[in-house]
């Protein structure tokens, strides 16, 4: 199975444009995974590779589970951290990765991962889950589906991409490839083998600022990744998206998941 070398630090210098620019996780979608996922307050919820702690946060602030983060980038949480204080929300973030996972962690009703289970080993971190996890627990993978983005912008920022970080934007293309196993495929050969997604669809506008901001708050293109060419980066791209928009707005349309994971014979 294809899987992309662990890098502890690969999110180095993201945490400020994440929050503010990545595709937000909507208080509906997760009210409907906790109710699907029958977490109750005071049960415990890990969010694992937390980033700056979105899901944690949402998942304390609107289920009143007991909250954990974890993520091997001091940055991220340390943005973590000040958001839940902000929220007025108690989360608990760890340094750390799927590789530490162990018994300190049980019992955990849910465990809930935002577009990051591709950086691990999955089989052997589904492996590690289904030993601290209650037996009517699950796990949960958030992430978002492009639909479509009037006009296309996305194929510049890729085209850019590979023009300035052809390493780190061969690790993105690996995952489109032939040899990258599905997240589905992997559950379904794992003990979370009963797979339900619940998604929302959103159109959103987006200022050439955005698009910029999102660019910058990937591993491909952050700035710690493009040192030295990251300003010759955003002047190229601020000048390809004026063109594509003159009047610099751009629509999106965007379906975000949380794709639910059980145990087989649980409802």
């Amino acid at each position: 199975m294809t899987a992309i070398p662990f890098e502890a630090r690969r999110f180095r210098s993201t945490a400020a444009y994440y929050t503010r620019y990545r595709v937000p996780y909507p208080d509906q979608l997760i009210e409907r995974v906790s109710a699907r996922g029958g977490l109750a307050p005071g049960e415990r919820l890990l969010d694992l590779g937390c980033g700056p702690g979105q899901l944690g946060i949402a998942f304390a602030r609107l289920s009143g589970a007991t909250v954990t983060g974890l993520d091997p980038e001091p940055e991220m949480l340390d943005t973590a951290r000040a958001d839940a204080a902000a929220a007025g929300v108690a989360v608990d973030f760890i340094q750390g990765s799927s590789y530490d996972l162990g018994q300190a962690f049980a019992p955990l009703k849910m465990t809930v991962m935002g577009r990051s289970f591709h950086w691990m080993d999955r089989p052997a971190t589904l492996k590690a889950l289904d030993q601290i996890t209650v037996p009517d627990g699950c796990v949960v993978l958030f992430g978002d589906r492009h639909v479509s983005s009037t006009p296309e912008w996305r194929d510049v920022v890729n085209g850019l991409a590979e023009t300035f970080a052809p390493a780190r934007n061969a690790d993105r293309e690996r995952r489109k490839g032939p040899d990258w196993t599905p997240h589905e495929a992997v559950l379904l050969q794992s003990p979370f083998n009963d797979l339900e997604r619940i998604g929302i669809i959103r159109e959103r506008q987006l200022s050439i600022d955005d698009i910029v901001g999102r660019a910058f708050s990937t591993s491909v293109t952050s700035p710690e990744t493009l040192g030295d060419k990251a300003a010759a980066f955003e002047t190229e791209l601020r000048v390809a998206l004026a063109r594509l928009a003159p009047d610099g707005r751009f629509q999106e349309i965007v379906e975000i998941t949380g794709l639910i994971a059980r145990r087989s014979g649980r409802d």
